[in-house]
């Protein structure tokens, strides 16, 4: 591609747009971001807000009745279940900061889909359709979640509000 080519812009100049083909990966990515409309901006943000929101709704019944959630973990027959409410809190709190900042955002969003998998599968899976078929609802509505959270992982936090965290020795984008 000619990174010559004139694109025209809604005022009716024309500005070059670099090609993409020839640039390093880590241009690529800034060139990419630096396009990002003011639609697709509001959208990743909402997402990311709906993301959070979720997981802290969920993080906030469990501090609110951390036996309760025990009780539950533990009638779907798994040990520990107490400390398994804990980890399970802290796993969403920390979903909740990485929704929110941007931060570490695409592994956040793998982890968040993986754990939603399982839940889907642990808490709403095929053995509880018996007794009640409402539950084959909330486990189909479990992997329409991790479908907005995967797109979200390949997709990233988006370019504004978002923190970014370089690995040490090397300069963050």
């Amino acid at each position: 591609m000619d990174s010559s080519k004139k694109f025209p812009s809604p005022v009716g100049v024309s500005f070059g747009r670099p090609s993409l083909e020839y640039q390093p990966l880590s241009n690529r990515r800034n060139i990419v971001e630096n396009t990002q409309s003011t639609w697709q901006t509001a959208a990743i943000l909402i997402a990311r807000l709906i993301f959070a929101a979720v997981f802290l709704m969920a993080v906030s019944f469990k501090f609110m009745d951390m036996g309760a959630t025990a009780g539950y973990i533990a009638a779907a027959g798994f040990p520990l279940p107490l400390f398994l409410a804990w980890c399970a809190a802290v796993l969403e709190a920390l979903l909740v900061v990485a929704f929110l900042s941007g931060a570490f955002f695409t592994p956040a969003a793998i982890i968040a889909a993986v754990y939603v998998i399982f839940l889907g599968f642990s808490f709403h899976g095929p053995s509880h359709w018996a007794g009640n078929q409402a539950e084959f609802g909330s486990f189909v509505d479990h992997f329409v979640f991790v479908a907005g959270l995967l797109f979200a992982a390949v997709h990233g936090p988006g370019s504004v509000l978002a923190a970014t965290v370089g690995r040490l020795g090397r300069e963050t984008e």
